[in-house]
């Protein structure tokens, strides 16, 4: 055990757990986005698939990992668009809605690998991209300061996040349609066009999500890759109290506790490797536990908006 204390194993947890956030990041700040308008949306992990497959698939065949990054915000916007019909237009049942978008990303993600590729490959995904004179600090400069862009991109989007739910019209627009749609339609606010734009914004942000598995960190797409990635998204946007920064702590605790139990295994740690898997997954739930208690979520969160309702 003294083994996971020394100096380069603490560093490489430390790189690992900041790659690791990433995926969350993005689908947890774009689910951030969606709920505080006041839609609930489940289908994160099967947008998040497609996203993986369109990012790597275009990437692969084009040689451009940027037009593959752009396939997966599209795929994920259409996807994104899809579920505020639904949920907006047609004023289903969002929590059965978001599930039936999960089954359809995944079986329909299965479907085109298995016409399209056959068999699981590999591509050259984003280099890491070293910050100038940060990148060189000795120790943490390789941890912290040597990742790809979209690793970059994941933590940047926090505070570009935040700025805009609580600084700017739009975000408080978006803040008003969650808390009271009634209130927001009655100040000449569109409920509609606010919840189709955060819905389709957070189906973007999943798509690059997906995207960043397989052609930032894992460089490969097989089926089903998120292994339910998306819903532990969702859990952390509860644990943050639908907020930015709350959701950024929250990923990178299981990140980082994932991180570690993966290190377990590399060290050969005389622990039921069963039982280092389920330790990151095990924390999200005594950490909502606790979340869920002190959290006031939107107050028409996954109710439909009917004009002249109170």
């Amino acid at each position: 055990m003294d083994e996971l204390f020394q100096l380069p194993v603490l560093l490489g947890i430390i790189y690992s757990g900041l790659r690791l956030a990433t995926p969350y990041l993005y689908a947890s700040i774009g689910e951030t986005i969606a709920q505080t308008s006041g839609v609930l949306n489940l289908g994160v992990d099967g947008i998040m698939l497609m996203g993986a497959f369109s990012g790597f698939y275009v990437g692969m065949q084009s040689g451009n990992l940027w037009l593959g990054l752009l396939a997966a915000m599209f795929v994920g916007f259409l996807m994104g668009l899809l579920m505020a019909f639904i949920s907006v237009t047609l004023k289903a049942e969002q929590g059965i809605s978001g599930i039936g978008l999960q089954l359809f990303g995944l079986g329909l993600s299965t479907l085109l690998f298995k016409l399209t590729m056959g068999g699981v490959e590999s591509i050259a995904g984003f280099p890491p991209l070293k910050i100038p004179l940060l990148g060189d600090i000795p120790f943490i400069g390789e941890a912290f300061f040597n990742h790809n862009i979209l690793v970059y991109g994941g933590f940047i989007l926090v505070p570009l996040a935040s700025f805009v739910l609580n600084k700017t019209t739009f975000g408080l627009q978006i803040k008003a349609v969650g808390q009271n749609p009634q209130a927001a339609d009655s100040l000449g606010v569109s409920v509609t066009r606010i919840r189709y734009t955060t819905v389709c914004l957070g189906g973007v942000l999943s798509g690059i999500a997906g995207a960043t598995l397989s052609i930032a960190l894992i460089n490969l797409f097989q089926e089903n890759m998120t292994n339910g990635m998306g819903f532990i998204a969702v859990a952390l946007v509860y644990f943050g109290s639908w907020k930015p920064g709350g959701v950024l702590v929250g990923s990178l605790i299981f990140s980082f506790v994932n991180a570690f139990q993966v290190w377990l295994q590399i060290k050969g740690i005389n622990i039921p490797s069963d039982f280092a898997v389920m330790l990151p997954y095990l924390l999200t739930i005594v950490a909502l536990v606790f979340a869920v208690r002190r959290a006031a979520q939107p107050a028409f969160l996954s109710k439909p908006f009917e004009r002249g309702e109170m």
